[in-house]
């Protein structure tokens, strides 16, 4: 099993700068990918950045050029980086971690992340 201890998040302003942590413990061998996940109230959870072992990191269109994935791989943990943030960035924000097997995931506690114009 693998357990998430999610940091970071909070009340920002339109333009500044969030910075979300995730640190894994347990069954860290078996993870495939970890990244983070948000969703805003009525809305459907989206992928917002993930990176994989050995590959670069994948981002949402809507975040490139913004946020910036970086993972430790000695601590497990997964460094999400928000600068240029906007109202729409506002959502609770869940770290997850992808396993190499099939089917087997697992999700932080999630963190609320709110920009005000």
């Amino acid at each position: 099993q693998v357990h998430l201890v999610e940091s970071g998040g909070g009340l920002v302003q339109a333009g500044g700068s969030l910075r979300l942590s995730c640190a894994a413990t347990g069954s860290t061998f078996s993870i495939r990918a970890m990244g983070w996940f948000r969703q805003a109230p009525g809305k459907q959870r989206e992928l917002v950045a993930a990176i994989a072992n050995g590959a670069n990191a994948n981002y949402a269109d809507s975040v490139k050029g913004r946020f910036t994935l970086s993972r430790d791989n000695v601590k497990n943990t997964v460094y999400l980086q928000m600068n240029s943030l906007k109202p729409e960035d506002t959502a609770v924000y869940y770290c997850h971690v992808d396993t190499i097997y099939s089917a087997l995931e697992y999700w932080g506690q999630g963190t609320q992340v709110t920009v005000s114009s």
